[in-house]
């Protein structure tokens, strides 16, 4: 079980004098210097980053979009950093980032771009040009004659480097990126802090919204103006009820009219700080939950626990599906065959325990300051501690109370809660 230390946790969301927070200098540099280390580490001379994420890794430019090549950014071996992006991008980026030190204009070979672009040989002289002034920087900072690694291989963009005689890597930039960012820095770990806490106060005003008589869409208006209020920004989610949630409803938050005893369940999925993002969901009741809904809910949550605890550095998704009994869904007449649990066959989550720990708060105490039993069973086991599943039987779990917030003369709503919030990054 992850113990934190005395005073650790969340602070403040704005820059003072007082107070060590976030320190964001910090945090560019350490990203940079983990993705060079990598790329030193490598036969490579340099990258080229069109993946929003890892642009914004090696920058710290804050990549709203998914457009795809409006933006791209080049690290070379002896850590100098050419990036380029659209006019009014660049233009803002050269006064308000004073970190980086070459800034272009970028002609956008792939996005949006070449695909708004009416012929193919305009598409083809975009990702020309595209390859040419990248291939201008790479003799400029003189490593047009090392191997240069692409984390989108682009077929055409690949050829057009090609032709200048460019070794290009289609794999191993990937490779070395998931790797530079799969362990948190501590300021890293502080905005994932940040997320958890930003959507506890999105759940709360689900918790104080949802009524009978009101709207899925005028419950998650008010949750994501409490997102927004808070400092993230929010490009997901969504509130479904009653019937719209399962199967999960087509057009997600819709106009239904919640009405008592109703399952209420929310994603908030995509909601950032800083760009680091959650997704981060929760069940409710409209009213006292029926017994068949806490005995579904315990078991998806009892399920889901027993996933975690096997969570470790250098376990597979497939292993830990094998160790719980989880290949094959359970239930489903003619599903024998679909997976239930991760479905990500073998890759590895190495640094995902490491990060649940940090995520996780101390245990939950009761007013006497005994343990109520809820425990953070993504943190790594002890040594020599056995796997669940040697024949040992399976730790009994505590069904939780039920605080029920009345509002008139009938419960308002109650939370079906979970042992832990639990945030998936």
């Amino acid at each position: 079980m992850y113990e934190r230390s005395f005073m650790e946790g969340t602070r403040g969301t704005m820059a003072v004098d007082w107070e060590e927070r976030i320190d964001v200098q910090r945090l560019r540099r350490e990203r940079k210097e983990r993705a060079l280390d990598r790329l030193q580490d490598s036969h490579l001379g340099s990258m080229l980053l069109i993946d929003d994420p890892n642009v914004r890794y090696v920058t710290g430019l804050a990549m709203t979009g998914g457009s795809g090549a409006d933006h791209y950014t080049l690290l070379t071996e002896d850590g100098d950093v050419v990036h380029w992006d659209t006019a009014d991008h660049a233009s803002n980026q050269r006064f308000n980032c004073p970190w980086l030190s070459d800034i272009r204009y970028a002609c956008p070979g792939l996005g949006n771009v070449p695909r708004a672009s009416g012929r193919g040989s305009a598409r083809a002289w975009l990702k020309d040009r595209m390859a040419e002034t990248v291939y201008e920087a790479m003799e400029e900072y003189g490593v047009a004659g090392e191997p240069m690694g692409i984390d989108v291989a682009n077929a055409a963009l690949v050829e057009k480097f090609a032709e200048r005689g460019v070794d290009i890597d289609t794999e191993t930039a990937t490779e070395l990126m998931l790797d530079a960012r799969k362990t948190k820095t501590r300021d890293e770990i502080e905005c994932l802090r940040q997320v958890a806490a930003i959507c506890e106060g999105g759940f709360q005003t689900i918790t104080d919204s949802a009524a009978p008589g009101k709207r899925e869409s005028e419950v998650w208006g008010d949750a994501v103006r409490e997102l927004w209020r808070l400092g993230a920004v929010v490009q997901g989610g969504y509130l479904t009820s009653g019937p719209n949630t399962w199967p999960k409803h087509q057009a997600n938050a819709t106009d239904r009219i919640i009405r008592p005893g109703d399952i209420v369940y929310a994603d908030f999925y995509n909601v950032g700080f800083m760009g680091y993002r959650s997704c981060y969901y929760r069940t409710f009741s409209v009213g006292r939950p029926t017994d068949a809904q806490r005995d579904a809910y315990e078991k998806a949550r009892d399920d889901l626990y027993a996933v975690l605890e096997r969570i470790e550095p250098g376990a597979t998704t497939d292993e830990i599906c094998e160790a719980h009994g989880l290949v094959r869904r359970r239930g489903v007449p003619g599903d024998d065959h679909q997976p239930l649990g991760p479905r990500a066959g073998p890759a590895t989550l190495r640094g995902a325990a490491d990060l649940a720990r940090a995520l996780a708060g101390p245990p939950h105490r009761d007013r006497g300051g005994h343990d109520d039993g809820r425990r953070d069973h993504a943190a790594r086991r002890p040594p020599g501690r056995p796997r669940r599943g040697d024949g040992r039987r399976p730790r009994e779990r505590r069904r939780d109370s039920e605080p029920v917030a009345r509002r008139g003369d009938y419960p308002h709503l109650s939370v079906t809660q979970s042992p832990r919030i639990f945030v998936h990054n």
